[in-house]
């Protein structure tokens, strides 16, 4: 047999360009990772100079201050030495929102009043207001007035009848006589409602509270000392089981604040309203300049 002629196999000169694009690949990936490491975050280098800062100081950090409960108080700076009797600072206050009065000073502040002081004022007129089912409590900290929806609103409604006005106007004589604040709160049965206007108890309890405090409101009552709130049907006095338990639930009652820490601290709040009220004021008169008479001729 004649002997197969083996072609001889063309020699590719061109296979290092695969080792050599996958270095540079690498090469490349190589700089990518050093390139992000070596870049500074600018934020947190402030962050850490700061901290370093602050750890070499000489002054202690005040953060750093021990809590202490005993006679003598320790802390971080040995030359301060603080002794109370209590084991509390002695110009510590209570975190009540309020100055603690001194020895000798009201509780009290101007303008506003005791709760038997207006529980005394209140009765005076509870003869011409027992129809309205009229009823006045005095507690630690409240003057509770109650007053029944059956006289004031409508069945279903939350808007005022014309006897309501007359009633509530009796109050507002009384009201207006002091600043302490008060809240609305309303009341219902368990009866259920679902109308376009109030589609549960929740609605018609809190729109009727809204009514008094409104009217109150159109009777010069400062606005920011009350509040409305509405429980609906779920702190019931009395058997919803019967027509005379669900009158007596539909109810509205007005509290008014009495609790000493309370008025103090509602009385800071009115000067730091009126304070801000004549810092706006001096402003806007600052700004307003008179008109320069420059160029002007006569």
């Amino acid at each position: 047999m004649r002997a197969r002629r083996h072609e001889e196999e063309h020699e590719n000169h061109e296979r290092w360009l695969i080792s050599y694009a996958d270095f540079i690949t690498l090469l490349f990936a190589f700089f990518v990772v050093m390139y992000s490491v070596s870049s500074v975050n600018d934020g947190k280098f402030r962050v850490l100079s700061a901290s370093m800062e602050d750890a070499f100081n000489e002054e202690p950090l005040k953060g750093l201050e021990p809590i202490q409960v005993g006679d003598l108080l320790k802390t971080i700076d040995p030359e301060k030495k603080i002794r109370s009797g209590e084991g509390i600072l002695p110009d510590y206050k209570p975190q009540t929102g309020y100055d603690a009065p001194t020895q000798g000073e009201s509780e009290i502040p101007e303008g506003y009043k005791e709760g038997k002081e207006i529980v005394d004022e209140l009765r005076q007129a509870a003869e011409s207001l027992k129809e309205a089912g009229f009823d006045v409590e005095l507690n630690e900290k409240w003057v509770e007035i109650k007053l029944s929806s059956q006289v004031l609103f409508g069945s279903g409604h939350a808007r005022l009848s014309n006897k309501a006005g007359p009633v509530l106007d009796q109050l507002v004589e009384v009201i207006s006589k002091f600043k302490n604040p008060l809240r609305v709160e309303g009341f219902t049965d368990d009866r259920p409602i679902k109308t376009a206007a109030f589609p549960s108890n929740w609605e018609l309890s809190a729109a009727r509270a809204a009514s008094v405090v409104s009217h109150f409101t159109t009777r010069k009552i400062d606005p920011q000392r009350m509040a409305a709130v509405g429980y609906g049907e779920y702190r019931p006095i009395a058997d919803n089981s019967t027509a005379v338990g669900r009158n007596k639930n539909r109810r509205i009652l007005i509290m008014i604040s009495t609790d000493a820490s309370q008025l103090q601290a509602d009385a800071q709040r009115s000067e730091a309203r009126d304070s801000e009220k004549k810092n706006i004021s001096s402003g806007i008169l600052h700004t307003i300049r008179q008109p320069s008479l420059e160029g002007f001729e006569e």
